[in-house]
């Protein structure tokens, strides 16, 4: 507990740009230049060194190369030796639920189902701010203990539960994109706003919020069935107005859904056209999920610049379906990695990347180690529009990455033992690996998690239960 109080007022009490000047890190060094699934030599999409260094300078990655040809020309630096571990960029979620972190494994519904049974009555609490702070907490730790330093994030309905996340967010200084849930029907009184409450409301917190420091706002309409039309014009007047905020929503994630969709916007060609009709697709708009769009469907996210987020943790555990990474692939969609806590069932996303080679196996098709640790960090950087900031280690950008053990446990380490390629290890850590393998997490090049701080969960854990 005073481990983690101190490191709350080490944020609070130093100003945000006091980084050391320049610090070197070395030890294994992958990062991605291209997607390896569409560069014609993958072994030019990625970068490895064996023994590298990272340098960092006021935050911002100022080199990255071999340690033979760096230590000389940075003589007299720091240098933190983290041999034997793996240094990436830091990993990015591009859709994720913080309210629903405290109802993760809530048993036996799919999608629609579980939102009435679930979701609903768990989000009713975010309208005290004092609750969202605490629950808010346990999630950014739960991100950064699993290596993820840049997330796009969904809030409720009440603009509390925007506050407090985007408070604690700039005090450990993480670049995250987050909103106000807009929801004006089909949901329990208690969590519906109205369109010109939800206007209003999301029009405040962008002026407040938006662009400060590392901060972003998304307008967030939860999905076409709860927004009416007149709601989804009030989306449609924010983005008019706000060109640079993101939209964040869902997309063709259940069939029944996809069917009360078509019954509720009988004019419109289908669930896409929909968002598309009110101008809600853009180079800064990501669908969650989008598993049963048609070729009609996919070409409008890829004329519209719009990205998908992929959700596998979630698309099993709710029986929602198999998302199609190829077709969406050789469509120019931009796709990034989503864990969807709370109907994904893990913030890690190695234990995401598990299950997307799953999901692409089911599809008779292949999920290369490269691929899927591209989706998660430069992947999910360009899905957000933010890979001139984050994603990889080229230089000025900021020093956001994760140190991580090859092996987390024994078997894992034996295993390891058995590998001969950087595929095969990366591919075994991808399969076998969760937030065990999570040495260290560090943003703008500040340590922000080891395994010694304590989880702020256990301070709120009820006995009785």
């Amino acid at each position: 507990m005073k481990c983690r109080l101190l490191f709350t007022l080490l944020f609070i009490t130093l100003p945000i740009t006091a980084f050391a000047e320049t610090e070197a890190f070395r030890g294994s060094i992958l990062h991605f230049k291209a997607n390896p699934a569409l560069h014609e030599n993958e072994a030019e999409s990625y970068e490895y060194f064996e023994d590298g260094i990272l340098v960092v300078k006021d935050g911002k990655v100022d080199a990255v190369g071999k340690a033979s040809d760096l230590l000389k020309k940075y003589d007299g630096v720091e240098v933190k030796d983290m041999s034997g571990k793996l240094i990436m960029p830091g990993f990015v979620d591009t859709h994720i639920h913080y309210p629903q972190t405290e109802m993760i494994a809530a048993f036996g519904e799919q999608l629609l189902d579980w939102l009435k049974k679930y979701t609903f009555p768990t989000e009713k609490q975010f309208k005290d701010k004092k609750y969202a702070a605490e629950v808010s907490e346990v999630f950014l730790h739960e991100l950064l203990s699993n290596g993820t330093t840049s997330a796009l994030i969904f809030g409720t309905v009440h603009p509390e539960s925007v506050d407090v996340l985007f408070e604690q967010a700039q005090e450990k200084n993480m670049r995250i994109i987050a909103g106000k849930v807009m929801m004006d029907r089909n949901a329990p009184d208690y969590l519906q706003d109205t369109p010109e409450s939800s206007y209003k409301e999301t029009k405040q917190l962008i002026e407040k919020w938006h662009n400060k420091h590392r901060l972003h706002y998304a307008i967030t309409p939860r999905f076409a069935p709860t927004s009416t039309p007149a709601q989804l014009e009030q989306a449609k007047k924010l983005k008019k107005e706000y060109p640079d905020t993101w939209i964040h929503t869902h997309l063709s994630e259940n069939k029944g859904e996809i069917a009360w969709v078509k019954d509720l916007f009988p004019e419109r060609k289908g669930y896409t056209d929909v968002y598309d009709h009110y101008n809600l697709t853009s180079s800064r708009s990501i669908f969650a999920h989008s598993i049963h769009l048609d070729d009609e469907e996919m070409k409008t996210l890829a004329d519209t610049k719009s990205s998908i987020a992929f959700c596998p943790t979630s698309n099993l555990f709710l029986g929602s379906g198999l998302f199609k990474l190829k077709e969406a692939r050789d469509a120019g969609v931009r796709v990034g990695l989503g864990t969807d806590v709370g109907a994904g069932t893990s913030f890690s996303m190695l234990e995401t990347l598990n299950e997307a080679y799953k999901v692409i196996q089911l599809q008779s098709q292949k999920l290369s180690a490269f691929e899927g640790y591209y989706l998660a960090t430069l992947g999910g950087a360009e899905a957000l529009s933010l890979d001139d900031k984050i994603g990889n280690f080229e230089k000025n950008k900021e020093a956001d990455f994760v140190v991580m053990d090859w092996a987390g446990t024994p078997f894992q380490q034996y295993r390891m033992s058995k590998t001969s390629s950087l595929h095969e290890k990366l591919f075994v850590m991808m399969m076998l690996g969760d937030q065990r393998n999570i040495h260290a997490t560090y943003v703008m090049g500040e340590e922000v998690y080891n395994r010694e701080m304590s989880h702020p969960a256990l301070d709120l854990i009820d006995d009785s239960h």
